[in-house]
C-alpha cells in the first residue's frame, strides 16, 4: 500500500481508462465500506445504482474525495481511511465515529 501526505493509505487493485478524474467533477461510484475486520458496513457493489458524488463538494467524507482525483472510469482502489479522515455530522447506526475504515470504491463514470 502506499501512503499519501495526509496518512490515506491505498491500493489500485484495477487500472482504469480514459481521462482523470478531478475535483469539481460529477462521477459515479460503487463503494463498499467495512471495518478492518472485514465486517462490512455499506456496499452498493452488487447493485446496478452506483451513488453520484461531486468530487470536493463535501457530498462524501475527506478520505473519499482525496482518493477519487486521479481515478479513471472503471478503476478500482482500496482505501485505508484513518478516522479524521471518515469523520462526518451524522453516522449511520453500524459505524463507529472514531473508526478506520476500509473502502473499495469502483469507479464507474466520469459525468
Amino acid at each position: 500500500m502506499k501512503q499519501s501526505p495526509t496518512g490515506l493509505q491505498y491500493t489500485i487493485l484495477k487500472k482504469g481508462h480514459g481521462p482523470k478524474a478531478k475535483s469539481g467533477q460529477q462521477i459515479m461510484l460503487f463503494e463498499t465500506t467495512s471495518y478492518r475486520t472485514g465486517q462490512v458496513l455499506y456496499s452498493n457493489e452488487n447493485t446496478t445504482t452506483p451513488v453520484k458524488v461531486l468530487i470536493g463538494g463535501k457530498q462524501a467524507t475527506k478520505a473519499v474525495d482525496e482518493a477519487l482525483v486521479g481515478m479513471r472510469e472503471g478503476e478500482i482502489k482500496k482505501i485505508v481511511a484513518p478516522p479524521y479522515l471518515v469523520k462526518r455530522t451524522g453516522y449511520p447506526p453500524n459505524v463507529h465515529p472514531d473508526s478506520t475504515l476500509v473502502i473499495k470504491m469502483i469507479l464507474h463514470k466520469i459525468l
